[in-house]
């Protein structure tokens, strides 16, 4: 159902230096690029991930209540992405474990303070 999602950030080298290390371990690779926006898909096709400075030229925010998830296929990849993103300068929202009963899952909030995770379900 989602083709891509797309996250404002305030600091478009910075950011695009992050999500281009993060995610190598999806495979993915820069698919377009201007003065405004990076765009990345994985190998194979899926859904992608861009980060933008905003249109209307205000300050990127990120939503209260607001997250990402980046499907992982196991705990290892959870662990992963999550190490590699704290690596990068992420801030940890929740070290890699059990969620409920079904699901592993690690957050933490990027360089311009969106919230994401590394999910896989158990």
């Amino acid at each position: 159902m989602i083709q891509y999602i797309t996250l404002g950030t305030n600091n478009l080298s910075a950011s695009a230096a992050f999500y281009e290390e993060l995610l190598k371990e999806f495979n993915a690779s820069r698919v377009m690029e201007n003065e405004r926006m990076v765009f990345w898909m994985p190998e194979g096709g899926g859904p992608g991930i861009s980060i933008c400075t905003p249109f209307d030229k205000s300050d990127a925010s990120f939503g209260n209540g607001t997250m990402v998830a980046l499907a992982a296929a196991d705990k290892a990849q959870v662990d992963r992405i999550y190490n590699r993103a704290i690596e990068l300068g992420a801030q940890c929202e929740g070290k890699p474990g059990i969620r409920g009963d079904v699901s592993y899952a690690g957050y933490f909030r990027d360089l311009d303070g969106n919230k994401i995770n590394a999910i896989c379900f158990v």
